[in-house]
């Protein structure tokens, strides 16, 4: 029997109260006292002691919509996350290809939009570095990948090959492809890519929750499980891991909606949820892709973007949709869905509002433009809004791409997050991570500031920023509430798994531009250590 005190820090137990206290004992996993009096009660004299020295001692963040996976691989493979601005691009392609001299195909991605000209990189810069390689490296946002001219040749695409319904090729002035392909217009390149093994799934798998933990992260909800631009079905990755006992953090994964495809998959949704049954991983969730992004101008929205591209893409009918989400949640599916424009979030309110009326929590992802005549509904629907805070600032893919593309009046619809809160709605937060940084605590500091961490920019739509408790109220409580692990986590209290995370300081006594400092000293999943800083 193990037993650890927590003691000599503030203790924000994230509870329905917010309340706060001094000292949590954990005993074989669960917490078992809370309070100063109740833990010298209940502790024994051969209780471990970890002194907090004044830092803050939080439940662990959950994470409501993070793809690990394609993470982890994008860590392995050519990794453009950290580059800023194309000549880092490229030479991060050389340094990749200098250390993967063999490499077929180079692989990989990360790359930000507001880096590039109209957020479209060219085909013809790429081929500067990468020769007769074949090169496919998605964007940060997954929703297109930048291609060379070898991987289109071997693709076969040309200036004859025509756009798919759910996505668009960049082309130049004489109508050739550029080397951006939009959302669906991935799939033209992805029959020629070289598949990814189960063995560098798992490699993935491991190296996206060995940076979770890093950050903090105790459970998170993958939100695709299923092939999607070229990666395999992760399905059987997660169940391996599980029987294996690699899997130490607590997975619900969201089972893929192919949006090619119409009812007929609902029966096979069926047969792949009954076998996401595992020790930490099961699958409970559908995942409906409902638009693309404003970036590239394929969210969907109520009337077009400004300079032209229309109004967006559905990529699910308005009509399927609303036949297909009650038959799913009848069967007893929870749905998430991404929803970035205002049209998509209509039609999925609406689709929703035809669901019968079962604690399933229904949840839509990004929420970005919000008509504010719809922000009332989530509450009145019981949908939850999971938020991605890490967006909601004055970045170069919002005041270049977005801002000028939605005008004025749309641009102030964006990232609702505190009329939302004030509404009643549920909020629940994620990264999205690869698409943006893994770390609750910069998404904590967006939330709070709406600015960029660490910078003076002003702040983006100020007047929905969060309170901090709120904030981490998100990352915590209100996403374990949607992942339907309330009972056992995400809040500080007697019973609950200890699951937790420490701060190396307490963000409550800092000014607000200064929490993005706080970094995670430890990571604790039911009572095991998994991640501890020095």
């Amino acid at each position: 029997m193990r037993e650890v005190v927590f003691a000599g820090g503030l203790v924000a137990t994230m509870d329905a109260a917010r309340s706060f206290t001094d000292a949590i004992l954990v005993r074989d996993g669960r917490i078992v006292a809370v309070g100063r009096d109740a833990v010298r009660e209940h502790s024994s004299p051969r209780a471990e002691f970890v002194d907090l020295r004044g830092r803050l001692l939080l439940p662990g963040f959950h994470d409501a919509h993070v793809h690990p996976v394609y993470g982890g691989i994008e860590r392995l493979r050519c990794d453009l996350t950290d580059c800023l601005d194309v000549a880092q691009c490229l030479q991060q392609v050389q340094a990749h290809l200098r250390a993967h001299p063999d490499v077929g195909w180079v692989l990989g991605g990360g790359w930000d939009m507001g880096l590039f000209p109209g957020g479209a990189p060219d085909r013809t810069t790429l081929d500067l570095v990468t020769g007769s390689r074949p090169a496919y490296l998605l964007n940060r946002d997954h929703h297109g990948a930048w291609v060379n001219t070898a991987a289109l040749r071997l693709a076969g695409v040309d200036r004859h090959t025509p756009d798919p319904p759910d996505g668009r090729v960049e082309r130049d002035a004489d109508g050739e492809p550029s080397g951006t392909l939009h959302e669906g217009a991935t799939r033209l390149v992805e029959a020629v890519l070289p598949p990814t093994g189960a063995e560098e799934l798992l490699a993935g798998l491991l190296e996206g929750q060995r940076h979770l933990h890093a950050r903090g992260v105790t459970s998170w909800h993958d939100a695709i499980v299923g092939p999607y631009l070229g990666y395999d079905d992760l399905l059987p990755t997660y169940l391996d891991a599980d029987r294996r006992g690699l899997l130490t953090g607590k997975v619900r994964g969201a089972l893929w909606w192919d949006r090619a495809r119409g009812r007929e998959q609902v029966e096979e949704l069926r047969h792949r949820r009954e076998e996401a049954r595992g020790h930490r991983f099961r699958a409970d969730t559908v995942k409906i892709m409902q638009d693309g992004v404003c970036e590239n101008c394929t969210a969907a929205l109520l009337l077009p973007y400004l300079g032209g591209h229309g109004s967006g893409l559905s990529f699910v009918d308005s009509a399927l949709l609303a036949e297909v989400v009650p038959e799913l949640a009848a069967d007893g599916f929870q749905l998430h869905f991404h929803a970035i424009g205002d049209r998509a979030v209509r039609d999925v309110l609406d689709a929703l509002a035809r669901a019968p009326g079962q604690d399933l929590r229904h949840q839509i992802a990004h929420v970005q433009v919000v008509h504010p005549a719809d922000i009332p509904r989530f509450h009145e629907l019981g949908v939850v809004a999971t938020i991605q805070p890490r967006w909601a600032v004055n970045d170069a893919a919002m005041t270049e791409l977005t801002a000028p593309r939605l005008g004025h009046r749309r641009t102030g619809w964006q990232y609702p997050f505190r009329s939302l809160h004030a509404a009643g709605a549920v909020l629940a937060a994620g990264s999205d991570w690869p698409v943006s940084e893994a770390d609750p605590v910069l998404a904590v500091h967006v939330a709070v500031n709406r600015s960029e961490p660490g910078t003076d920019d002003p702040p983006f739509l100020p007047e929905q920023s969060l309170d901090l408790v709120d904030a981490l109220a998100a990352y915590t409580a209100g996403s374990a509430w949607v992942n339907h692990a309330d009972r056992g986590t995400g809040t500080v209290e007697v019973g609950k798994a200890a699951d937790l995370v420490v701060l190396d300081r307490d963000p409550f006594s800092l000014p607000p531009r200064e929490i993005w400092r706080c970094a995670v000293d430890l990571t604790m999943v039911d009572g095991a250590v998994v991640h501890q800083r020095g």
